[in-house]
């Protein structure tokens, strides 16, 4: 059975979905503008594996992803190119798209913009205000965390932790107008020259946490299986998720595993756009074959930080030589199953994604091909070996 880290428990907990063989997906999408850097393809081609396999063991995967089209990030960077934010996002948008099909990245079930999902944020709200966990502050609306206890739970950080990285990561202790330095915003005043949506509580537009929770709603429900994103959304977007969301529907668990991919590094830093040291996937499709970059993505655990290294797109070219070799081997006749391998594949991916041994046994399953060409089941081999490739979608 798959076992499945849950940043939620902190543990490794059996995968039982809510409706039996029905499996119900959300993974936080990206805001519009420079992608797709090596961290970006890390994060969805880990969640990729991860619906292809569920697919294997006979799940429907209901998979939704959302652009963020609209956010401080986008509208600062349509200013400083002095480009309409939705061509803006737009470009980026396609330019990700494109990426990933060039890594063979299955499209999700819904790929969903937050600027569709208005109307519902707006109805949330409403439905927090009337709840009275939300205040209403000259044209700003924010969530009062005091109204939700468990507050915290997904980070397990306190007050003063959740404080500091919220200045770090887009939020506003210090505004004036908050009862509680951490309550977060649900929908903000328009500033002159940004676009606007209608409220009842003025022209504004959505902060950024409910416009993740209202498209789950939308496109998925008030309680779902799967949450993905990258480790640095736990908090303070993920935590602020499970407040509002939990708070609206009445319903726990909002989501059953909370499941967040590692950071990746370059250059001894977190690979992020505010630093620069964007390694982009188009620039590496230039000089690798989509193969080996998925490859290299594929031989990292998702829950474990790695910095990347030229040198390992060498080895990784050297892998997916070896394999391929492997696969164009002419033999005759077929053997019995080779069950020690299959056993031991499905044993790695269901502790907890262990894509790292699965490409290993890969591997290893493409020496013995090589060695032993003639052998009555070499055909069998091969066969196991194209369906593994299969499910980690590598297509040699």
């Amino acid at each position: 059975m798959l076992h499945l880290y849950n940043t939620l428990t902190r543990t490794k907990e059996k995968f039982i979905p809510i409706d039996n063989k029905k499996v119900k997906m959300y993974v936080c999408g990206i805001t519009p503008y420079d992608t797709t850097h090596l961290g970006h393809a890390f994060t969805y081609v880990s969640f990729d594996a991860l619906v292809r396999y569920l697919q294997y063991k006979g799940y429907e995967v209901i998979y939704t992803q959302n652009v963020t089209d609209i956010d401080d990030d986008i509208l600062r960077k349509a200013k400083q190119e002095n480009r309409d934010w939705r061509k803006l996002g737009d470009f980026w948008t396609k330019k990700f798209l494109s990426d990933m099909k060039s890594l063979n990245v299955l499209p999700p079930t819904y790929y969903v913009r937050a600027t569709d999902a208005i109307d519902t944020m707006v109805g949330i709200i409403e439905d927090l205000i009337n709840k009275q966990v939300a205040y209403q502050k000259d044209g700003n609306v924010y969530f009062e965390i005091k109204k939700y206890s468990e507050y915290g739970k997904l980070s397990h950080f306190n007050h003063t932790q959740m404080t500091l990285i919220s200045k770090e990561r887009g939020g506003n202790p210090d505004d004036p107008l908050k009862k509680d330095p951490l309550d977060f915003l649900l929908w903000q005043k328009t500033k002159p020259d940004e676009p606007f949506w209608e409220s009842p509580w003025g022209k504004g537009r959505p902060g950024w946490h409910i416009e993740c929770s209202s498209m789950i709603k939308n496109y998925l429900g008030d309680q779902i299986d799967i949450h993905g994103g990258g480790r640095d959304l736990v908090f303070p977007h993920h935590e602020s998720e499970i407040a509002q969301s939990e708070c609206n529907a009445q319903k726990k668990p909002f989501v059953k595993f909370w499941v967040h991919t590692a950071m990746v590094l370059y250059q001894g830093e977190k690979m992020a756009k505010s630093l620069g040291n964007l390694v982009m996937v188009s620039n590496l499709l230039k000089y690798n074959n989509a193969n080996e970059i998925k490859w290299l993505l594929l031989s990292h655990h998702y829950r474990k930080p790695w910095e990347f290294d030229q040198k390992e797109l060498q080895e990784s070219e050297k892998a997916i030589e070896l394999v391929s070799k492997a696969l164009k081997i002419k033999s005759e006749g077929l053997g019995s199953v080779e069950q020690r391998y299959t056993s031991k594949f499905i044993s790695y991916m269901d502790d907890d994604l262990n894509i790292p041994k699965a490409l290993i046994l890969i591997t290893n399953l493409a020496k013995r091909i090589l060695k032993e060409p003639k052998t009555s089941n070499t055909n069998d081999l091969k066969s196991i070996l194209k369906n593994y490739l299969s499910i980690l979608g590598l297509v040699l």
